[in-house]
């Protein structure tokens, strides 16, 4: 089990957050994506370390950013 927390800005409201799990939850070996919209954490649960391109490319088919 891996755990990763990203901060993803623009996120606004509960359809952000939405938005930006179910692309997450998409991502293979991905078990659970918990989404703080005050903060913009998002922490990823998964069965291996995850490349944060494939985070990066998931969060931005949601339309919002990775901050580096």
């Amino acid at each position: 089990m891996s755990t990763a927390t990203y901060t993803v800005t623009g996120m606004t409201c509960g359809h952000c957050v939405s938005s930006v799990t179910e692309e997450v939850e998409q991502i293979p070996g991905v078990t659970a994506v918990d989404v703080d919209l005050q903060t913009g954490n998002v922490t990823v649960t998964s069965e291996a370390p995850l490349d944060d391109a494939q985070v990066k490319g998931a969060v931005e088919e949601a339309g919002y950013q990775l901050q580096s």
